[in-house]
Parts: structure tokens; sequence; C-alpha cells
């Protein structure tokens, strides 16, 4: 009863962990002590898959421990990495594969995360197995560890059952396949049961708790036979294992029944019982005897009964009731499979314990996307409102109005504007800029356009394959699994549009102020000879107009000064809901970004956003008095045609210095906005070619299998016997007789008959050759020929067509170790064999044009035989 059955361990192929992960580091984390700390653990990490997966593991608790760990990491980190995006492909073989037991895949590669999970997960359940078989159950110590571990093996199995086909997504290889694995997982909780019958029989327990325990255990491995009797997905002892342990439980289980028998003085029930478990062992011995030993088992019952028959007949003359009368034994389950709960190793410490989920990262990118929209809003509003209050002022020519009261002098704030254009580089700045933007621009859309490409070259090959292959083509479909980056890139796409319109906006405004920015750009004698004079407005040096405009610039400025200040505030505002995005997914096991990320601006800009709008009042009130003072000014000012000439230009000076600081900052931004927009594309195709070098080698590992399987395949269908050929055929008068051939009988087999000695070549004449049946004709390249003997019915292929070989006229040569009579190698039911003076085959239809029989020399012996 010492037989248990172990699962062999499932084999990875190696895979380099360290690549697709470093990138997502680097990529992920700023270079600094963070990004150097998860360098290690990625390090780390693929070390502990190479001891877990890489070698042979030992049938010991270490070893388990080390797959529990790795287990355990990968449940750890995969809500931290985007494993979808790395395309890391695990390679897996199947357990029980040996060549051809399965007509399943050998192997399975897939770029899934929950793949690898569950494969390791299996040989935790596989090694538990084989930890358990090795434990000597002959001591307390040993059936406690082997109780323990085949539970834990059960979870395992269990928990793959319940979760393989949602972690994979598509079918599974047979061994992981949730009928196998719940069968295994039956099978693992059977045996536990039974090292608890073991125990109890080791501990003298009750008889009435191990009968029990040793029923509930039959119960068990009668449910696993039942599961893996039709099917071939396990290695063939096992049924016989599982029949044979249903045999020795019930048996077991009778004998320690009749023990409680024999205290109650049911003496005919004991040997009813004793009688019954007689039975189970010896259909156990006869039918299984290779698989479990039953003899220690077989003695303690045949004494048993031996002492129950002789006191019985000596003494009580008990009736012995028939084994359908007997009352059910009770069953008793002290096993239960081990629920997998994470982590499964008490030894477990997370590499990456610092780095926050995907989700809660997800959450915070998000954020941080509401915060810079809640920012940019704001520091819009106030540019948006500096930049019309330059454009009003620049209509009315203030402050230059005021400070030209002399009529002739450059206004100071035109020499300040003239200088500040200078300071940042002139014309030659801005046009240098616009020219770098095409190419800027081209480099993005090249960039673009190859990671796109990439994908279209894949989604066409994996759709010729699905074509070519149909069904047995069962991976992903390559458009269904681009459609994120697909959608990810015509987002790329309209956003170089817009880039586009917007570069052409910031063009027309230099177009449109070139001139006047290139004014500025010239010396002061320059500028002042370019601007018209007019004559002295001297009765407004001292006017009360002219000092209250003044005083209301002022406070303009004074505005525009705490914008700046406002703008500096509302940048230097920071803050992190990374803790408590982890708190609500602790918590709750989701995360209302939305809610929380909206909460938290209110707090944080609500004060900034209500001093920005009482800003703008009062810039819009200060703007509505400056109008209205400037019209009375205008009224003072002694007008003319000069006058308004010099105004105008010194208006359009103004407006041109205000467009070149607004085009030098568009400029600016749109340089920045290309370089950023260059890296960021450049992940996007790193990101294209690695999914698409994984698709190429899941690819190729799927053609591999492919051509493997239709190697397998049988080369050609099996025939059925033609209806001719069953029964001997009628004589055919002046038929010639076919060629010998033996009957294979399986049933009863024949020795070969021996042909007949050859006679003489026969004198035949064309015309004859024309009204009879031909044995053979020679016919054309590419002819289907028909069988030797032509028959009465249809007809029905006997073979492939004999092929035709250039020779002698008359006389046709066959090629070395060719045999016409071997019909067998095409798998075709020989014909029976007629000896002389049997009729022949009944000669060919008469709609059938027979060919002529060649012409043969009479120097040579003919080849088929003649009667």
């Amino acid at each position: 009863m010492a037989t248990f059955i172990s699962v062999p361990l499932k084999k990875s192929s190696e895979v380099d962990l360290v690549k697709p992960l470093l990138k997502f580091v680097t990529a992920t984390y700023p270079a600094g002590e963070e990004q150097a700390e998860y360098v290690r653990a990625v390090d780390e990490l693929n070390k502990l898959r190479k001891s877990a997966l890489g070698r042979p593991l030992d049938k010991h608790e270490s070893s388990l421990e080390i797959l529990l760990r790795y287990y355990d990491q990968l449940c750890a980190i995969e809500p931290k990495f985007p494993f979808p995006e790395l395309c890391l492909t695990f390679t897996w073989k199947d357990a029980f594969d040996k060549g051809s037991l399965f007509g399943g895949s050998v192997k399975l590669a897939l770029a899934s995360v929950g793949y690898e999970k569950t494969c390791v997960l299996f040989n935790v359940g596989a090694l538990a197995s084989q930890i358990a078989s090795e434990q000597n159950l002959d001591n307390d110590e040993g059936l406690k560890t082997a109780a323990k571990f085949y539970q834990l093996a059960s979870g395992a199995f269990a928990h793959i059952k319940d979760t393989v086909l949602s972690a994979l997504n598509r079918e599974p290889t047979m061994d992981i396949s949730p009928e196998t694995v719940g069968t295994l997982s039956q099978i693992m909780l059977s045996q536990a049961q039974e090292v608890f019958v073991l125990k109890a029989t080791a501990d003298k327990m009750k008889d009435a708790i191990v009968a029990k325990l040793a029923n509930q255990a039959a119960d068990y491995y009668g449910d696993a036979f039942k599961q893996c009797q039709y099917k071939e997905n396990l290695p063939k002892e096992v049924l016989p294992v599982l029949a044979a342990k249903h045999c020795m439980m019930q048996a077991t289980a009778e004998l320690h029944q009749s023990a409680l028998a024999n205290q109650k003085k049911k003496f005919g029930e004991e040997i009813a019982r004793l009688q019954h478990a007689t039975e189970l062992v010896k259909t156990a011995a006869s039918r299984y005897d290779e698989y479990v030993n039953v003899k220690d088992l077989s003695d303690k019952i045949s004494r048993a009964l031996t002492a129950a028959k002789k006191d019985n007949d000596f003494i009580y003359h008990d009736r012995v009731p028939e084994v359908k009368d007997l009352e059910h034994i009770g069953k008793a389950s002290l096993v239960k499979a081990t629920a997998v709960q994470i982590p499964l190793s008490q030894k477990f410490t997370d590499l990456f314990e610092k780095m926050v989920p995907m989700a809660v990262q997800q959450s915070v990118s998000a954020a941080n996307s509401r915060k810079a929209d809640t920012v940019n809003r704001l520091i819009g509003s106030m540019r948006e409102a500096t930049n019309l209050c330059n454009g009003v002022l620049a209509s009315l020519n203030l402050p230059a109005a005021l400070e030209d009261l002399s009529g002739d002098a450059v206004p100071q704030s035109i020499l300040e504007k003239s200088r500040a254009v200078i300071q940042q580089g002139g014309l030659q700045s801005i046009e240098q800029l616009i020219r770098d933007l095409p190419e800027l621009l081209q480099r993005n859309r090249e960039i673009l356009d190859e990671s796109l490409k990439i994908l279209d070259d894949e989604e066409t090959t994996d759709n010729e394959l699905r074509a070519k292959f149909n069904q047995r083509w069962n991976r992903t479909p390559s458009g269904d699994l681009y459609k994120s980056l697909r959608a990810e890139g015509n987002n790329f796409c309209n956003i170089l549009d817009k880039a586009v319109q917007a570069d052409q906006v910031v063009k027309g405004r230099y177009n449109e102020h070139c001139g006047m920015i290139a004014l500025l750009c010239k010396p002061e004698n320059e500028i002042s000879a370019a601007i018209p004079s007019a004559n002295p407005a001297k009765t407004l040096q001292g006017s009360e107009v002219v000092n209250v405009l003044r005083a209301q610039l002022a406070q303009l400025d004074e505005v525009k000064r705490e914008r700046e200040v406002l703008e500096g505030e509302v940048k230097a505002v920071t803050f992190d809901l990374t803790t408590k995005f982890l708190t609500a997914l602790a918590q709750d096991g989701a995360i209302n970004e939305e809610a929380m990320t909206t909460s938290e601006l209110d707090t944080r800009y609500g004060s900034h956003t209500q001093h920005v709008q009482q800003n703008l009042r009062r810039q819009e009130e200060l703007l509505s008095q400056i109008q209205v003072s400037h019209q009375e000014f205008s009224a003072l000012k002694q007008s003319n045609s000069e006058a308004n000439s010099r105004e105008e230009v010194l208006k359009k000076l103004a407006a041109a210095h205000d467009s070149y600081i607004e085009i030098s900052s568009n400029i600016k931004e749109g340089t920045k906005f290309y370089n950023d927009l260059t890296e960021i594309l450049l992940k996007f195709q790193n990101k294209c070619s690695d999914i698409v070098f994984a698709r190429k080698t899941e690819r190729d590992e799927l053609l591999k299998e492919l051509q493997q399987s239709i190697a397998r395949e049988p080369s050609a269908p099996s025939f059925n016997v033609p209806s001719y050929q069953s029964n001997t055929p009628a004589p055919a008068p002046g038929g010639p007789t076919p060629a010998p051939r033996t009957v294979f009988n399986p049933q009863q087999p024949q020795a070969k008959p021996t042909p007949p000695a050859r006679p003489p070549p026969p004198s035949i004449t064309p015309q004859a050759a024309s009204t009879s049946a031909p044995v053979s004709s020679p016919m054309g390249p590419g002819s289907a020929n028909p069988p030797p003997v032509a028959p009465t019915g249809p007809s029905q292929a006997q073979g492939p067509p004999y092929p035709s070989y250039q020779g002698y006229p008359g006389y046709y040569q066959m090629p070395m170790a060719y045999n016409p009579y071997a019909y067998g190698q095409f798998n075709m039911p020989y014909m029976p064999y007629q000896a002389q003076g049997q009729a022949g085959y009944p000669g060919a239809p008469p709609t059938q044009q027979p060919y002529p029989y060649p012409q043969q020399p009479p120097q040579q012996q003919p080849y088929y035989p003649q009667q």
C-alpha cells in the first residue's frame, strides 16, 4: 500500500528578465538612488528565476521554498510592471509529454505573466507531491509531512483549475488544462486521506474511526478514477493505481468495520464484510498486481476471515447476510485542499517593495495631468490678460503718447523695447528657429511612420498565415493586439497635425510684424529717422489728464507685476497623491482617481484661483478708466496729419515688440515640444519594435509546432475494401489469370500459395488483344491507369497508378526493387490468388474502351504470366 502518485515538473526555457524590466525602470524613474535600487532588484529577480526554474530541483523543502518565493514575487510585481507592453515571452513544455501521449501542444509560448504564474504554481504542486511521496510513512513525522504536502499540492492544482483560462485567454497545454489539474487535485486529496488512514492505524485508533476514514479515502479514489477514466491526459500507470487504491481502501474499511461488528456480537456481519474485503483484494491482486502490493492486507484479511469462520461454525452459528444487505459504512474526511493565499512563503520579502502598483502609477499620472491642466488654465488666463492689456495700450499708443509730448524725440518706452528685442537675438534668432521647425517636424513624422509600418507589416504577415492555416493559427490576431498602439499612434498623428497648424499661425504673425521688428533692431538714430516728426504739444506738459493717465498706467503696471507673482506661486504648488491612492487601493481594491484628484486640486488651488479672478477684474476696470482718460487726452492734443502718422508708427513699433516677445516664446515652446515629442515617439517606436519582435518569436514557435503536427499526421487516408473484392468473382471466359496475391486474414493466417510455372509466351494478335481485358498496358505520363484486372463494377482505385518507363518497344523495364504485387505498402487489401483452372476476372465494361495489349518480341519472356 506504499505506492503513491507524484507529478513531474514542467520545464521552462530560459528568459532574460533584465533587459525589458530595466528598460521600464530607466524610462519611468529618474537616475538616482531609487532607480539604482530597482536595478539591483531586477537582477535579483532574474537570479531567483534561474534558481527556481533553471536547474534540477531536489525533492526537499528548501527547493520548494525557492519556488514559493518566486511565485510570491511574480504576484507582487504583476501589478507593478506593464507586462503586456514589455512583451516578455515565457515558454513551457508539457509536463507529461513523452513524444506521442497527447494530442495537444508539446509546448506553449505566451507573453503573459499570468501564464508564468500558472506554470510555476503547477511546479509547486508537482514538487510538493514528490516531497510527500519521498516521506517515510513508518513514523509519525513522515506521515504528518506527507499529509501536509499532499494537501498543498491539491490546493495548488485546484487554484490552477479555477484561474488558468482567465490567466491565459487561450487554450492551454493538456497538463494545465482545467480537466487535468482538477484530476490531479483530486488524486492528491485522495492520497492525503490515505495517509491519515495509515496514521490512524498506526495510532491504534478505534476501528469505527479507521473504517470511516478508509471509506472516505476509497470514495476520493473512486472520484479520481472516474475523472481520468476516459481521458488520455495522464500517464498510463495512473488509472490502474487509482483503481487498486479504491479497492484496497474499501477493503481496509470493511476489515475495520468487521472488527466493529465482532465487538457488537454480529458475527455473521463480520464474516460477510471480511468475505467482501477478500474479494476486493483479490480483484486488486489479479488486475493491478504490477502496480501495488496487497499481500500484507490480503494476509491480514485472510487470517481474520479464517478465525471468524471457525468461531462462527463451532460456537455462534450466526447467519451470514448478503453484502447488499449490510449497513453502509460512514465517512469522515480529515483533509482539505490548502488554499493559495499570498504570500505562500513565510520568508518572502518583496524585492520591489517601494515600487507602487501600475494602477497607482496610472492614477498618479492622471492626477499630474489634471494638475497640469489646472496650472495651465490659471497661467493661461493670466497671460491672456497680459496680452489683452498690451494690445489695448498699443492701440492707444500708451505710454509712448505721454512720453512723446516733444513731437520729435524717440519715446523712452520705444527705446526700451528696442533694447529688449536686440538682447533676445533680434530678427535672426527668430528666423533660425523658424527654419529649424520643418526639420524637427519631419524627424518626428519619420519616427511615427516607421513605428506604424512595422505594425502593419507584422499584421499583414499574421493575416496571411491565418488565412493559410485557418483554425490552426490559434493565436490572438495582431489587429486586436495592436488596437491600443494604433490608437496611440493616431493620437500622435493628430498632435502633429495640430502642431503644423500652430506653426502656420506663428509664421503668419511673424510675416505681419517682421518689418517693424527689423526697425526695432536698428540704432536709435535710424529709428528716429523712420518715425515722422510732429509739432510739439507743449500745452499738455502740465495737464491734469496727463497726470491721471500716468497714475492709471502705474496702477496697471502694478496689476501686471501682481500677476507675475501669482504665476510663480501657482507653479510652485506641489503635492503627491501616491499615499492616498495606495490607501484607497488597499481598502477598496480600486481607485476613484477623478474624485480624489479634483478634491485635492480644489484644496490646493482654490485661493490662487480667487486671487487670479480678482486681478483680472481689477485690470478690466483700469483699462476702462484708461480708455476714458485717453479720449480726453486725445481731445486736448493738437491733431494734424504729421501727429497721426507719428502715432501710427509708434503704435506699430509697440505692437511689433509685443509680437516679437510672443512669437519668440511660441517658437521656443514649439522647438521644445518637437524635441520632447521625439523622445516620446522613440519610446513608442521601441514599444512597437518589442511587441513585434515578441510576436515574431511567437509566430516562429507556432509555425514550428504546426510543422511538427503536420509531419505527425498520416500521409494518406485508409481505404475501405472494395465490394467486388469481398467475394470470389465470377469466371470470365478467355480472360487472363490475375497476378498471384496473398489474402491477409488476421484471424486465420495462411501461407502464401506457390505461383504456377510460367508458360511459354502466347501468340497474341492486336485484334485479339482489343477484345480481351488487359493485364498491363503502357500509358502516357500523367494518365490514371486502371488496376491490373478490370472489374465488372465501377472502377475503384486499388493503389497508385503504375509508372511508365522508356525501354525496348513492347517491353517496359520496371525500376530496381519495385514489386508490382506489393499492394500492402499502400494500405490496400490483397486479392485472392487464382490457381490454374480457376476462372479469371470478368472483362472490362463495354462502355470502357480497352487499351491494346503491346506486341512483345518473340525472343523476350513476357513480364506478366499468361494462361
